[in-house]
Formats: C-alpha cells, structure tokens, sequence
C-alpha cells in the first residue's frame, strides 16, 4: 500500500519560516519524482515546487522562487519543503504527489502524478 504522508504544517507569522516534509511507504522513492502543491478553499491546487528522482534538478513557481527549497533524500524516503519568508499568500493546504519516472514529465500538472499525501496546513497571519 502507498501512504505519503506529509507532517510539519503550522500557524506562523509573516516572515518567519516553516519546513514541511513527507514520508514515502509502498514505492520504489528513488524512482519518483516529488513535488509539493497547495490548495485554498474553493480554488484549483496550485503547483509549488518539484524535484527530480535523484535530485538533480529542481523547479518552483514564480510565486515562491528564491523563498521556498525543495530536497529530497532517498535513504530516508523523505522530501522536505523549506519555506522561509513567508507571506499571507502562502496560507493554504500543502499537499506532496510522486511522479513515477517514465520520461515524459509535466512538472506542475497535477493530473501528472500517481500518489498524493493527504496534506498539511499552513497558515500565515500577517
């Protein structure tokens, strides 16, 4: 059975940061591709950051580029989003998806990814 399973959601202030992580179970982890999105009440989850299966490559939206860093470690089963800076605008349900590798990848398409977490919450006040 595949269980991601993210953890590390919170209540913050602006400006201040947050990590939040996700555990893999059930999958060949270093054969995935990870990325987190996030999803607000009543809106389509939006694409945050991804990154490759071995980690050599990585990818965010403009929206958190320079603030936000994805990593991804294959011994532990993990994938950690670091989130630093953070803004109101970030408040929302983070949500971590794997992307089994078979070349061809639409990094911020979430129709693209085989298993989803069940999401944590992050909230920022201003």
């Amino acid at each position: 059975q595949v269980q991601l399973v993210e953890s590390g959601g919170g209540l913050v202030q602006t400006g201040d940061s947050l990590r939040v992580s996700c555990v893999a179970s059930g999958i060949s982890f270093s054969r995935y591709a990870m990325a987190w999105f996030r999803q607000t009440s009543g809106k389509e989850r939006q694409f945050v950051a991804a990154i490759r299966w071995d980690g050599r490559g990585t990818y965010y939206s403009d929206s958190v580029e320079g603030r936000f860093t994805i990593s991804k470690n294959n011994a532990d089963n993990m994938v950690i989003l670091q989130m630093d800076a953070l803004q109101p605008t970030d408040t929302a349900t983070y949500y971590c998806a794997a992307h089994r590798e078979k070349g061809n990848w639409n990094v911020e398409a979430d129709w693209d990814y085989d298993y989803w977490g069940q999401g944590t919450q992050v909230a920022v006040s201003s």
